[in-house]
């Protein structure tokens, strides 16, 4: 007989249905709004720092032109869904994540695939981050599939409200508080919540991305990059916490401003390139890879109205100058993108 033996016991099986499951503890007491608003007094030098990177990064896209700043938002989205995929355990490069679902390799996971879709057009700034059923697209659930068969584990109906009262009760508590600390707190409490099946981390990355874009300018989300993957999965006090989630903001506006400064650099380098080009295809066809982070023969063709052919070979002569790249490596169904 072991030491153990005198502690076993049979466990009581219990028929009887008037032996109702216990409640369930509510997580969001976990976060104490009182401690998050002290955090923000000892974060004002960090949270100041973080409202300045963002507001030059909202006033140098606002002096852009329309295609310029088109192909920066989408893009600054695909560096930031990447590096939430590195976060969530399901990595994605961006070769992939720019081409179409049906042409992705057979080793990626779909279903991640799928999320990251969503969350490229939610950070793009599609959906209503104060309504969390048009920022989630439920309200296209019976139009057609989910993300992925985890879906089917979110809460629906009446369920999904309660949830959705009650996280924004929770927001509630830091009123008046400054945006990317509510960003910060929100994001700590969509955890805590059923707002998200498992495995859909990604969709409290994204509300808190979008949440701390509140000025009217045409920055639709704030950048965190691959900083944000030191505090999207994390957790701490709220001043340890706050701190290193305005340096994650800090350092993600930073690598937004490099993008600006290789792509206007690469406009830059081909627009004289193409002016000794015989007719105005070859602009047009710049002005598409400016707006879009990849690009086929056929969206050449559709958006520079040119011939299939003429824009095959303005591709590989915007090659030859080195001023675009072939990112599949095949001969067919081919996808280009500028070299930045």
């Amino acid at each position: 007989m072991s030491d153990l033996d005198e502690y076993w016991f049979d466990p009581q099986v219990v028929d009887d249905p008037s032996f109702l499951p216990l409640p369930r503890a509510d997580r969001r007491l976990l976060l104490d709004p009182a401690a998050w608003r002290a955090a923000e007094r000892d974060c004002a030098v960090e949270l100041a720092q973080a409202a300045m990177a963002i507001g030059r990064l909202d006033g140098l896209l606002a002096g852009l032109d329309e295609t310029l700043r088109r192909g920066l938002i989408t893009r600054l989205a695909l560096m930031e869904v990447e590096a939430m995929l590195w976060a969530a355990g399901t990595p994605i490069g961006q070769d992939v994540l720019i081409r179409d679902l049906a042409d992705a390799p057979a080793s990626v996971d779909l279903e991640a695939l799928s999320l990251a879709r969503w969350a490229i057009g939610r950070l793009q700034g599609r959906g209503r981050v104060d309504d969390l059923r048009d920022f989630l697209t439920l309200h296209r659930a019976a139009q057609g599939p989910g993300r992925g068969d985890s879906d089917l584990l979110r809460k629906t109906g009446d369920d999904f409200d309660h949830e959705a009262e009650g996280f924004a009760m929770g927001l509630a508590a830091l009123d008046g508080c400054h945006a990317t600390t509510c960003a910060a707190y929100g994001q700590r409490l969509w955890r805590l919540t059923d707002l998200s099946p498992d495995w859909h981390q990604l969709e409290g990355m994204c509300w808190a991305a979008r949440a701390m874009a509140d000025s009217a300018g045409p920055l639709a989300m704030v950048p965190m990059g691959q900083a944000g993957r030191r505090v999207w999965n994390t957790g701490g006090d709220p001043v340890g916490f706050l701190a290193d989630w305005c340096a994650a903001v800090v350092a993600g506006c930073e690598a937004g401003f490099h993008l600006i400064r290789r792509l206007t650099a690469w406009v830059a380098r081909a627009e004289p390139a193409t002016d000794r080009m015989k007719g105005r295809a070859a602009a047009r066809a710049v002005a598409v890879l400016t707006a879009h982070p990849v690009v086929s023969t056929l969206l050449i063709e559709r958006e520079a109205a040119v011939s299939r052919d003429t824009a095959e070979r303005l591709l590989l002569r915007l090659q030859e100058l080195g001023l675009v790249r072939e990112i599949t490596g095949g001969r067919r169904y081919r996808f280009w993108c500028a070299a930045v």
